[in-house]
């Protein structure tokens, strides 16, 4: 197991590693296999960035991001331009059904509304805006549905679990209520735990995934 100041060092590196990040500018701090980042970063897709590099690295329980994002002058845009931008983005993402997302813009910070049916469209509407200039922060507000029966739900997430998380599933424990899926069990690293968790939002009628999952180092 990693010692804190081993975790710290390997997180450090892996920012340093990832060009979408000016790891200049962001301190890191391991307790216990959390990680919290601080510091301030140039954009909201620069800061996405840093924590898709944190969660890469083995040892990572948790993160807390304490990170802010600072605007260049020359990267600050208005509300209304940002949410014309944004909505705009969302209207060309092809995955997306038209009129299914609604944007709010308030300081840079984007809300997102609405319904979709899929969990990965309600991925893509985020995606589509967090890297338009002047945002500085994604609230995705989505709501998902419609609803399936709780048992097919069930064994459907648990047939998905068993063909791609292979060995995984059986350490995991899988309830379901009312389209609300909870995660439990330990597994051995945080893509193995994101690939359970994706797979568990890929089934038709989940609005939630509570992911109450462990890694084992």
């Amino acid at each position: 197991m990693k010692t804190d100041a081993q975790l710290a060092q390997d997180v450090a590196d892996e920012l340093h590693w990832t060009p979408e990040v000016d790891s200049s500018n962001v301190g890191v701090i391991a307790k216990d296999g959390v990680v919290t980042l601080t510091g301030h970063l140039a954009s909201f897709a620069e800061k996405h960035a840093a924590e898709q590099a944190v969660q890469r690295v083995r040892g990572v329980q948790a993160i807390a991001m304490e990170i802010t994002v600072d605007l260049a002058g020359d990267r600050v845009r208005t509300d209304a331009d940002i949410a014309l931008a944004a909505q705009r983005a969302i209207e060309w993402t092809s995955c997306l059904p038209s009129d299914a997302v609604c944007v709010m813009v308030e300081a840079g910070h984007v809300k997102l509304s609405g319904q979709v049916k899929w969990q990965y469209q309600r991925a893509a509407a985020e995606g589509a805006v967090r890297n338009l200039m002047g945002v500085v922060d994604v609230t995705n507000q989505i709501a998902l549905g419609p609803t399936v029966r709780t048992l097919d739900l069930e064994e459907t997430i648990r047939q998905a679990l068993a063909r791609q998380a292979d060995l995984e599933a059986n350490n995991l424990q899988v309830s379901v209520d009312d389209g609300k899926v909870t995660l439990r069990g330990a597994v051995h690293s945080w893509s193995a735990r994101q690939a359970i968790h994706g797979a568990a939002w890929s089934a038709p009628g989940v609005s939630s995934v509570i992911d109450l999952m462990t890694i084992a180092d």
